[in-house]
């Protein structure tokens, strides 16, 4: 078994690599890589696509090294691997991104990734620190987690998700904000779990664990 952490220079890697190297030697998960190699991640068995800044400039940075896109989704979609985006990483999973400049997302989730627009407005945007979880739907992933639970966010922009089922845990910031999603071997999550403590580190054992 080998995670893939997906490297195509969007952030720093070295949290997330550090936290799921830790957490797979905890559930004995096997090694986890960094890489940007297409054959590396075509072969992997689980995928982890982390991303920190824009929409646009994460997808562009992507579909620019070359093979890396096709290969994800070769393992992803045509095989079936577990997936997990973090982050940017997360939002590209939608239709479309509207950062910007409307920019096309995977698709594999329907939906939109729009600005934050609170109701109460002395709340500031971006959402930045510590907020509180409310688990939606069941899912392998949760496993030990629960509503209340804290999570780290920052992020200016968040997911409308198209099919509620998808929408797997939101968090309130004056109206409610997507935190998880997912559909059969995917997950995303809009926050940190490198970032969150033991909320976010038992969500990475949970994953390093799960068999969809």
């Amino acid at each position: 078994m080998t995670t893939v952490i997906v490297d195509y220079e969007s952030g720093n890697l070295h949290s997330a690599e550090k936290a799921f190297q830790r957490m797979a030697a905890e559930v004995d998960a096997g090694p986890v890589t960094v890489t940007s190699d297409p054959e590396v991640v075509r072969k992997a068995t689980r995928i982890v696509l982390p991303g920190d800044g824009a929409f646009p400039a994460c997808q562009k940075e992507l579909y620019d090294h070359r093979g890396l896109f096709e290969a994800i989704e070769e393992a992803v979609i045509d095989k079936g691997r577990p997936f997990m985006g973090i982050c940017i990483g997360m939002q590209m999973l939608a239709t479309r991104g509207m950062e910007y400049t409307p920019t096309p997302g995977f698709d594999w989730i329907g939906g939109t990734v729009e600005r934050i627009t609170p109701a109460d407005e002395t709340l500031k945007v971006p959402h930045m620190g510590w907020n509180d979880l409310v688990i939606d739907h069941a899912h392998p992933v949760f496993d030990g987690i629960s509503t209340g639970d804290h999570a780290y966010f920052v992020h200016s922009y968040h997911f409308r998700v198209a099919d509620p089922a998808h929408l797997l845990a939101h968090v309130d910031y004056a109206g409610p904000i997507t935190a998880v999603v997912g559909r059969d071997n995917i997950v995303g999550t809009q926050f940190h779990p490198e970032k969150s403590q033991s909320t976010g580190l038992r969500l990475i054992a949970n994953f390093l664990n799960w068999t969809p």
